[in-house]
């Protein structure tokens, strides 16, 4: 029997100035339903975000959806390049921010079993 839960799948938090994972689909198939990206710092931002396949690497410019999307002071980008998109088992949400403490991003949506 196929088991639907909706959740938080990235709690609200600061993307860093590195490469990060910030969800792995652990056993799980996950639809991302909404991801929000906020610059909550005092200067434009750029942020980028990978959905990563299984063993692979954010460094693969065809893993990458969003690629140095600026934002604005107080700006809130709604990330439609990853709402849709499905993780297979295993696979990652990666971001990257050029400037820490600055993007604060959440993420929520489905995981299937």
């Amino acid at each position: 029997m196929t088991t639907i839960v909706s959740k938080v799948l990235i709690p609200s938090k600061y993307a860093l100035s590195t490469t990060e994972t910030q969800y792995t689909a652990t056993g799980v198939r996950t639809i991302i339903d909404k991801m929000t990206a906020t610059n909550n710092g005092s200067v434009p931002v750029k942020f980028s975000a990978w959905i990563v396949p299984s063993g692979g690497s954010a460094t693969s410019s065809e893993a990458r959806l969003l690629n140095q999307r600026e934002l604005a002071v107080g700006q809130t980008w709604t990330c439609p390049e990853l709402a849709g998109h499905t993780l297979e088992p295993n696979d990652s949400i990666v971001t990257l921010a050029s400037a820490g403490a600055s993007i604060t991003i959440r993420a929520s949506g489905r995981e299937i079993t």
